[in-house]
């Protein structure tokens, strides 16, 4: 069996993504598979913006991978503008899917107070 890829989670993106829903930069329904970010557009945020800044979309660190490439960086959670329920929800799933347990978790927070907060719960 290959060695599968561990992750550590991202304080600091938790942390942001909490920031977003409190102040209502979410959006509550979106095809994750057409607004996730793709290469293009995380090379665009790049551009414009650190690598602390870029990390804080993601809730999960690659262990291992090197600080400052987009490897470092895993399960990204929302369009660089605001969190995605949907992108959330496709946390949980992969987080859980692959047993990466305090990403899972931080993820299935979120969204709970995601849906807290946009009255939804």
């Amino acid at each position: 069996m290959d060695a599968m890829a561990r992750y550590a989670l991202n304080e600091a993106a938790v942390r942001r993504a909490r920031e977003l829903i409190d102040a209502h930069q979410y959006v509550l329904a979106s095809d994750w598979g057409e607004v996730q970010p793709n290469a293009r557009a995380q090379n665009a945020y790049l551009e414009r913006h650190t690598w602390d800044e870029y990390a804080a979309w993601h809730l999960g660190l690659t262990e291992g991978a090197t600080d400052e490439t987009k490897a470092r960086y895993a399960f990204v959670y929302g369009d660089f503008r605001r969190v995605h329920r949907s992108g959330l929800i496709a946390c949980v799933y992969r987080a859980s899917e692959w047993r990466h347990k305090a990403v899972e978790l931080a993820a299935h927070d979120l969204l709970q107070h995601l849906d807290r907060t946009s009255g939804t719960a």
